[in-house]
């Protein structure tokens, strides 16, 4: 992500912040221009500076102090571009639901970020219910003494459902380690469950299917039967050759998951590296010359390759960097060649949506592709996905 500072006083601002430190005025953050805004009060309403030819007024979720994103005033909805996709949050009249899903909105607006700023097309569960992305952040029946099934994070399309107790740092952990993973936030969660979402959107009733099956497999392998198998005899023993995570070798849907999340993960992370226009040489025997200089745009980016030049010199100093501080390494995967040419296909999937946007206008692009998915998923039972 990048910085964001106050345009009034020029205090660099989180992207999370409603006040600015420095001048005291009010913040927000307004999606169509991708910015961090300092408000000005008008009645009821906001001018922003980040976009004065419009007015503006807070998501109804400020309200909980769970969204600082701005909606137009002469909108009718209620909620900002991300919050209007939550079909289900939990009962917020109880403290620890409101402390968890304030938690778990910070890893959703994040994600949105990307998301708007990759261009990619998005639809509510009630502009179109068969193939619009919601969410449901339930709370496990245990926790409040009710009988049930425990809830399982996971998606199903378009429904991205999500058990509230991730956001709970300590059982985040503790399901880490009993799943023997290397990594597990809410962000990264977040990040995988969306690329189900978008295999659908992207891939499923396109042409590159058939680019995708010799990348990642065929996905028409049953699936129930496929995680069954790998949860009773986990991963191949060779798996880091070819697979990004143990749990992506379970099926191509997993794999196209995990490596989309690593897609956001690299995009998201190399802006941030951008923003200080970072030079990265290590200093090695037989190492290059000259630095890698990270300082363009990755969201706007076509050549692949640029950002894999930066990110593997990238992560080898910012996991050295980790280990000082006693710490893990901060990023703890592996991108081999068979990784990276399904990284590459995800990419140019995205650049090539973006394109489209591009020569025909990004909501008119986006509403064709929509209509073709809601088509296909009209025409045969889409299987679960989680």
């Amino acid at each position: 992500m990048k910085i964001f500072q106050c345009q009034a006083c020029d205090q660099p601002i989180s992207f999370e912040s409603t006040d600015c430190e420095s001048c005291g005025r009010k913040l927000g953050y307004v999606s169509d221009v991708h910015e961090m805004s300092a408000l000005e009060p008008s009645g009821t309403i906001w001018h922003a500076y980040a976009d004065p030819a419009r007015k503006y007024r807070f998501c109804a979720n400020a309200q909980y102090g769970a969204c600082n994103w701005l909606v137009p005033d002469a909108s009718s909805d209620r909620y900002c571009t991300t919050c209007r996709h939550n079909r289900v949050v939990p009962d917020l009249t109880i403290a620890w639901n409101l402390t968890r899903w304030r938690q778990i909105e910070a890893a959703k607006h994040r994600l949105f970020y990307s998301l708007l700023r990759l261009n990619l097309p998005l639809m509510t569960r009630d502009e179109n219910p068969i193939a619009g992305l919601a969410f449901d952040f339930l709370v496990d029946p245990a926790e409040s003494y009710r009988v049930g099934p425990p809830v399982l994070t996971g998606h199903r399309n378009g429904l991205i459902t999500l058990n509230i107790a991730e956001a709970d740092d300590v059982e985040r952990e503790r399901r880490r380690m009993l799943f023997g993973e290397y990594y597990r936030t809410l962000l990264g969660h977040f990040r995988h469950e969306i690329g189900h979402y978008f295999w659908n959107v992207l891939v499923r009733y396109d042409q590159s299917l058939w680019t995708f099956r010799s990348l990642f497999g065929d996905e028409r392998a049953n699936y129930s039967g496929a995680l069954q198998r790998h949860y009773a005899h986990g991963a191949p023993a060779d798996w880091e050759d070819s697979y990004v995570s143990a749990y992506a070798s379970s099926h191509p849907w997993e794999d196209f998951a995990e490596t989309w999340a690593q897609y956001l993960h690299i995009v998201d992370t190399v802006e941030t590296a951008s923003t200080f226009e970072m030079h990265v040489r290590p200093r090695l025997r037989h190492g290059a010359s000259e630095p890698v200089v990270i300082d363009y745009d990755p969201y706007r980016i076509s050549d692949f390759s640029r950002l894999v030049e930066a990110w593997l010199p990238l992560t080898y100093a910012v996991n050295s960097l980790s280990r000082s501080m006693g710490q893990p390494a901060l990023y703890p995967f592996k991108l081999t060649p068979a990784v990276i040419a399904k990284l590459s296909f995800i990419h140019e999937r995205i650049d090539s949506i973006r394109s489209m946007g591009h020569s025909m206008g990004s909501e008119e692009a986006g509403s064709d592709i929509l209509k073709a998915v809601i088509t296909g998923l009209r025409q045969r039972v889409a299987a679960p996905n989680a």
